[in-house]
């Protein structure tokens, strides 16, 4: 297959709207699962989501131009997913199992567009919302994030020339390819890429999946981008993400019922899948809590992602669970995803081996590591950390307590309230650079 002259592609911005999404299959494939669950058994919640750019330095009303952000996100609400893809999500086989998606959820989703948004500016900032129907609003989360980190990427490299292009994008690939080299010396690694939502751009992060596709071969285990996976015949991996349990938890009209949310959730994902897909997030409302009221069924789950706390401690106190609850480790998988860099991966990796199964889901330091590339000096091209996350469900407030408090997400008040009731134990503040 011939490879696109990123550089060329980029300089020849000739055309009047140049899409960045093209297709609603560029999204993350834990999103296409939660959506069957939330249509299936939530079909009358709602539920908003909104932007959160926690790189407050970095002004995005000042870098993106505001026409263009309303150009790009007007034509992902154009787009429907077309026929071959209809066919390839009935027809391929997703983690062993086949038709994964039942025929009338994929009927329903033949017709899905994206609901309208809500825009506005505020000290530098875009208040960007997506309020509606959870079953529609979803769906927003990772092409809005695509979208704005692409533009505010575009934006940083309008001034360059094709040269300075080109420099940059050598050096961006020769920085990737020093990391793949490092993964390929690590016997049995498992990598996969995680980058979608905070990308540098589509074509990079299709070169990418590529690249580590012919650079550390059968340890590239997939992506979590469906239309990639699609595209060259890789696994689309996911399972679910902190959106669930901040819904369920907003819906609670008790305290009994705001601790049992999270367990609620495992019981309802359960009834849908199975097997490799039983992957639990423990640290939405706090690992500790979550480790400590978890029931006895959980410890046969196939594994968790843990995901705020550092990967080698965070690891640690999920094997030290398992083995409470009289369960092999070593049969057990876990899947680290949380800002990871090589020398993390590495350390993670030499600390847990022939300890536990282990995969690495690398996100914005694979297909958004920009820094030091331009041949002029700019930090517009570094990453930021900017999420999309559920602010309310049915009008009630959503909230997010983490394993950094500096990823906790909503209302101040309900932060404290949640807190109250799930405890701050082992709750570390860290540095969140993506």
């Amino acid at each position: 297959m011939a490879r696109t002259d990123i550089a060329r592609r980029v300089y020849n911005h000739t055309w009047k709207l140049d899409p960045i999404v093209r297709s609603l299959l560029d999204t993350d494939f834990y999103k296409l699962l939660m959506l069957q669950m939330i249509w299936g058994m939530y079909p009358k919640v709602d539920a908003t989501f909104t932007l959160i750019n926690r790189t407050t330095s970095v002004r995005l009303a000042d870098e993106i131009d505001e026409g263009e952000l309303r150009e790009q996100l007007d034509h992902a609400r154009t787009l429907r997913f077309s026929k071959k893809e209809m066919i390839w999500l009935g027809g391929n086989t997703f983690y062993g199992r086949k038709q994964i998606f039942e025929p009338e959820f994929l009927a329903w989703l033949e017709g899905f567009r994206l609901p309208d948004y809500e825009l506005s500016r505020r000290d530098g900032q875009y208040e960007l919302s997506f309020p509606g129907p959870w079953m529609y609003t979803t769906l927003w989360e990772i092409p809005a994030l695509a979208i704005i980190n692409e533009l505010r990427s575009r934006a940083a490299m309008r001034s360059f020339g094709p040269f300075a292009l080109d420099v940059l994008y050598a050096r961006a690939k020769a920085k990737m390819w020093a990391k793949t080299e490092r993964l390929k010396a690590l016997p049995g690694i498992r990598i996969s890429d995680f980058g979608t939502r905070r990308r540098h751009s589509f074509l990079w992060q299709r070169w990418c999946v590529e690249a580590l596709k012919e650079g550390i071969g059968e340890a590239f285990t997939g992506t979590s981008n469906v239309l990639l996976a699609m595209d060259n015949d890789l696994e689309a991996l996911g399972t679910n993400a902190h959106e669930l349990p901040m819904v369920f938890a907003a819906l609670a009209r008790s305290e009994m019922e705001l601790r049992e949310a999270p367990y609620k959730v495992l019981q309802d994902w359960q009834r849908y899948y199975g097997g490799n897909l039983l992957i639990v997030l423990p640290d939405t409302f706090g690992t500790a809590a979550f480790l400590r009221d978890a029931p006895d069924w959980i410890a046969d789950w196939t594994g968790f992602r843990p995901d705020s706390a550092p990967p080698i401690e965070g690891g640690e106190k999920i094997l030290s669970w398992w083995r409470e609850k009289g369960k092999d480790p070593k049969q057990k998988l876990l899947i680290f995803s949380d800002g990871l860099e090589v020398e993390t991966i590495e350390e993670t990796y030499h600390h847990f081996r022939g300890k536990v199964r282990m995969s690495f889901g690398w996100g914005t330091n694979l297909t958004n590591d920009f820094e030091g590339c331009a041949p002029t000096e700019t930090k517009s091209l570094d990453a930021i950390s900017l999420v999309c996350k559920v602010s309310e469900a049915n009008g009630r407030p959503a909230v997010k307590l983490s394993d950094n408090p500096a990823k906790a997400t909503g209302d101040e008040k309900e932060i404290k309230r949640y807190l109250k009731i799930f405890g701050e134990k082992d709750r570390v503040e860290q540095l969140v650079k993506v």
